[in-house]
């Protein structure tokens, strides 16, 4: 677990946030409630591990769009559900099934912000990855629009996708290890078809990628839309994600370009040569993403429907 000391660091980075997010927040209103997630995560994980892909997936795509408020997981016509790069995220039935069992122990009391967060700690523990303690006591939002969703593309450049996390109060360490996430992750064949075939219209694939790499993705996306992002160990938390980069063997163009990149190879050489540090890293940076533009105290409400507002 995240020792106290490293919380009280994060304190004083997001000191509005955490001054009413905090670990246990439901251990007086609804005592059973992280043993409830945890449960239905296990169960989740052990028909589905890519459970844990698709998790952090939605955790990114929701705070990184009006903050963590779980806006991401409204239906309507024009929720940021609908908007095209969610058109992937998945596991809305996973967080259906976790809101009713506490909603039934707990009524109105656990948000649905705090469940995908909950949720996507324990799927990565589950994966190999570690386990952690994190300040809960989110709201839900009240708005969710698709035209408020911009989240970037695999041919992102490295400079603007670690803005993306900068911008948001993190570092450079904190966006190389949440991309870092890409370990477990899949990614579709159209996303990086050009790299394998006609990189940038010169006929050829992309020369900043391992040829092995090249002919094993076109077998691969001959006969499934997706292949692995970690060709190494794509159902394993750890750090082996980095050490392909170092080897050429990054899938998406901005993967690869972490290892070359003068503002973040440094950073991805010390994961790629050190899991228990990415580990941590990750930790931490997780932690703060959970605290981006968070609604606490009073603002948003407690959705007894995670699919709709009250």
């Amino acid at each position: 677990m995240m020792k106290f000391s490293s919380l009280l660091v994060l304190f004083f980075i997001f000191p509005i946030a955490f001054a009413q997010l905090r670990v246990g927040f439901y251990s007086r209103s609804c005592p059973q409630a992280e043993t409830i997630v945890r449960n239905l995560v296990r169960q989740r994980f052990g028909v589905d591990p890519t459970v844990t892909a698709a998790l952090l997936r939605m955790h990114f795509h929701d705070c990184f769009v009006r903050g963590c408020d779980a806006s991401l997981l409204i239906d309507s016509t024009n929720s940021e559900k609908t908007a095209g790069p969610n058109g992937s995220v998945r596991e809305f039935d996973l967080i259906d099934r976790i809101k009713a069992q506490l909603e039934a122990a707990c009524p109105s009391t656990v948000s649905c912000a705090d469940i995908i967060t909950l949720a996507t700690r324990d799927s990565v523990a589950l994966a190999g990855g570690p386990s952690y303690s994190i300040p809960t006591g989110r709201r839900d939002g009240l708005v969710s629009n698709n035209v408020d969703v911009a989240l970037p593309g695999p041919t992102i450049s490295v400079a603007g996708a670690v803005s993306l996390f900068t911008n948001k109060g993190m570092n450079v360490f904190d966006a190389v290890a949440l991309i870092g996430a890409h370990t477990v992750g899949k990614g579709n064949c159209g996303l990086f078809n050009d790299r394998i075939t006609n990189f940038q219209g010169t006929g050829r694939p992309d020369p900043a990628m391992d040829p092995a790499l090249v002919s094993s993705l076109r077998n691969t996306c001959r006969n499934s839309a997706t292949a692995a992002l970690d060709q190494s160990t794509p159902l394993r938390f750890d750090n082996q994600f980095f050490k392909q980069l170092r080897k050429k063997r990054g899938v998406f163009q901005v993967d690869q370009r972490l290892a070359t990149d003068r503002q973040t190879r440094g950073v991805v050489a010390r994961y790629a040569s050190n899991n228990a540090f990415f580990k941590r890293q990750f930790v931490r940076a997780m932690i703060k993403m959970g605290a981006v533009d968070v609604l606490t105290g009073r603002a948003g409400e407690i959705r007894r429907n995670c699919r709709r507002f009250n």
